[in-house]
């Protein structure tokens, strides 16, 4: 267990370090479990709305990017690059990504643009702790992102005076090696150059709690969260991401509530979004939720449940029930540089044009690409 071994590791070279690590084990779980809330359950009865197909059509033709620019970030020699999020701050561009030099494991990192098109690396906001639950992975992504969409300023939101992003952590080197945990980590300036601050109860959600679902068991991976000013589903912050569970590692995606963003309750008995198909082996994840009109849009990637690894969406009305798309895919691998996989998706719109940021895989190794609405190459 991730959060027994780091503490262990302090409480080593204290008088509790005499203790037995298996009874040290047994009273830290309990204590950990003990402070778990319930599972809040879905909503009960009828009179569920669901996004029309017809809306879901005039949302599709929306949200489409059938022009791919191309690849808009490398690695470096033997570096990977992956899970682009995109926001704009006090006039320019920044994305928030990761990468893994010679497959160590993922750091977060920052560049920036004037354009959208064209991006300079400006250093590493997340890097490795070298011990303890999240020694080898910190996976970042953006939390409280603008939401929506025709009139988004693509500013981040903050709490408490901070912003603040999820990430997913782990204690082993590799790509993505289980089991993973999320963690929460927030800064005073969100385009320095210095690591953000780590918060102090990560990992705030885990797969070895005690309230963890069958969805969930073995890993979790990215996750969303967003403030939601209604409080649809009872809290201002909601979390969507995605986990895995044994036998077959398959992932779907469920939700997470918090009334502060420190603590988190987990929301419904299932998954939200879960996608099977004929493969044991399929995945639906790293979700980005906006608005369009009173329709949540989620932008995900699938995986294996249809051929190859691509971006779609669903729609909904409450947050719970997810009317998904069964059209075409948002991008899928057409080219050389993303023949193996067109995915994790990071959608915005911007002066009319909708840019698609994605982790594309292929002759050029793990790198970032770009898709429009508007072909982008010709201007």
């Amino acid at each position: 267990m991730r959060f027994v071994k780091f503490h262990f590791g302090r409480y080593a070279r204290s008088p509790v370090g005499a203790l037995t690590s298996g009874l040290l084990a047994l009273i830290l779980t309990t204590l950990l479990n003990a402070e778990r809330p319930p599972v809040t359950p879905f909503p009960s009865g009828g009179g569920v709305r669901w996004v029309s197909p017809a809306t879901m059509a005039e949302i599709y033709e929306e949200v489409k990017t059938p022009h791919k620019y191309g690849i808009v970030l490398r690695g470096e020699a033997g570096e990977l690059v992956d899970c682009a999020n995109v926001f704009r701050h006090e006039g320019r561009w920044y994305m928030m990504f990761v990468a893994s030099q010679n497959n160590q494991g993922y750091e977060t990192h920052l560049a920036v643009s004037d354009d959208l098109l064209h991006w300079e690396r400006l250093g590493k906001i997340l890097p490795f702790t070298r011990e303890g639950w999240d020694a080898w992975q910190a996976d970042g992504g953006l939390s409280l992102y603008d939401t929506r969409w025709d009139d988004a300023t693509h500013e981040l939101g903050t709490h408490e005076g901070r912003y603040w992003l999820s990430y997913i952590g782990g204690a082993k080197q590799g790509y993505e090696p289980d089991p993973l945990s999320i963690g929460l980590a927030s800064t005073t300036d969100p385009v320095a150059i210095a690591p953000w601050e780590r918060h102090a109860s990560n990992p705030v959600l885990s797969p070895d709690q005690s309230d963890a679902r069958d969805f969930e068991r073995k890993t979790l991976y990215k996750s969303a969260i967003i403030r939601d000013e209604t409080e649809t589903l009872g809290a201002p912050f909601v979390m969507f991401y995605n986990g895995k569970a044994p036998p077959y590692n398959r992932e779907a995606i469920g939700i997470a509530l918090s009334d502060d963003l420190h603590s988190w309750r987990r929301y419904g008995h299932g998954p939200v979004i879960n996608n099977v198909g004929s493969a044991r082996w399929a995945i639906s994840g790293d979700p980005q939720l906006t608005k369009i009109g009173d329709v949540w849009v989620m932008f995900y990637f699938g995986a294996f449940w249809q051929p190859d690894a691509f971006d779609t969406f669903a729609c909904s009305y409450d947050l719970v029930h997810w009317r998904k798309w069964d059209g075409p895919h948002l991008v899928q691998p057409t080219e050389s540089w993303d023949a193996e996989y067109a995915h994790k998706p990071w959608v915005i719109k911007h002066d009319g044009v909708v840019y698609h940021f994605y982790c594309a895989v292929g002759d050029q190794g793990r790198v970032i690409a770009l898709a429009t609405s508007k072909d982008l190459r010709t201007e």
